[in-house]
């Protein structure tokens, strides 16, 4: 890998592009740039990458930070609203950043060498605002021109989860009780986001030039043995308790009326149980990249000595 090359991470401050910071950190890049709104995050990243250059931007609005993409190597394109009730937050962030990124691209003296960061949920039978503007973001890095690969990762879990897996862990720590919506029998493909991390670096390295690609977790496991999984990982005391959809998806509608951005909706909910199944095609070997087991995986992620206990913001 040209270590000395500059890469710049759009929406780099969350779970995948903190989780990316550290592999590359690791394997001696020299020049990285995180662009991310975030402030309580990209704080967290300064204090423990001071080494790297990260700014603190709206990348919904023109501003000195097209600097950065305009002398880059290598774009990875994170930025993405995921959760909350908002429409037009995800409107901004899936959207517009993504189109005022890639006319900063367009207006380069060279074009930088782009990956793009999709979701297995433009194939989810779904209908919600993520879904939704990230089928449209998708659609709009394609028709775009530039050449780049575009990755698919199914839900991801790993060290700085702000929510899924990490924010799950960290109610199974409070919370005598854990509720689980019915049977709690619905099929999940989680994909390890260190796994994920090595896939875009091997695009990188590889410089490959295109196609889509569906990242799934090689492993299909039920959403209530997931829960056991970080129990086990945790060592949390928590009863686990299933309980009846109707009262978990109340519960829920209830407290989006307290919270502006809750770390579960009910549209998140409704997308847990809708049945998706993604395809899942041989990434090691088209990546040359190991598919790390599930349980390793999740006992990693909540027993590293130095990030498992880093804990971002919504």
């Amino acid at each position: 890998m040209k270590t000395d090359e500059k890469i710049v991470l759009c929406g780099g401050a969350g779970l995948v592009g903190q989780n990316l910071v550290a592999r590359l950190l690791a394997r001696g890049c020299t020049r990285l740039v995180v662009l991310d709104k975030h402030e309580a995050n990209t704080a967290i990243l300064r204090r423990i990458q001071p080494q790297i250059t990260v700014e603190t931007v709206d990348l919904a609005e023109p501003g000195d930070w097209q600097r950065h993409i305009e002398d880059a190597d290598v774009v990875v394109m994170l930025q993405a609203q995921i959760g909350g009730i908002d429409y037009q937050e995800f409107v901004r962030n899936n959207l517009t950043a993504t189109e005022r990124v890639l006319k900063a691209m367009g207006a380069a003296a060279r074009m930088p060498y782009l990956v793009h960061i999709s979701s297995s949920v433009v194939e989810s039978v779904a209908n919600d605002f993520y879904t939704n503007t990230k089928k449209a973001q998708e659609e709009m890095v394609l028709s775009s021109g530039v050449p780049c690969p575009v990755l698919r990762p199914t839900l991801m879990f790993g060290w700085f989860d702000r929510k899924h897996l990490g924010w799950l862990s960290r109610f199974m720590r409070k919370v005598p009780v854990f509720p689980i919506p019915g049977h709690g029998r619905y099929m999940r493909q989680p994909l390890y986001v260190g796994d994920f991390c090595d896939i875009i670096i091997s695009c990188i390295e590889r410089r490959v030039p295109g196609g889509v690609f569906n990242i799934s977790g090689h492993e299909k496991i039920d959403y209530i043995d997931i829960i056991r999984a970080i129990k086990r990982a945790t060592r949390a005391g928590a009863l686990i308790v299933n309980i009846p959809y109707s009262l978990f998806y109340s519960l829920l509608w209830v407290w989006g009326l307290f919270d502006r951005n809750p770390p579960f909706t009910t549209q998140q909910l409704a997308a847990l149980i809708a049945k998706d199944e993604f395809e899942v095609i041989d990434w090691p070997g088209i990546f040359g990249v190991r598919a790390t087991p599930f349980q390793q995986a999740v006992d990693e992620t909540f027993n590293h000595p130095r990030y498992s206990q880093v804990v971002l913001e919504f």
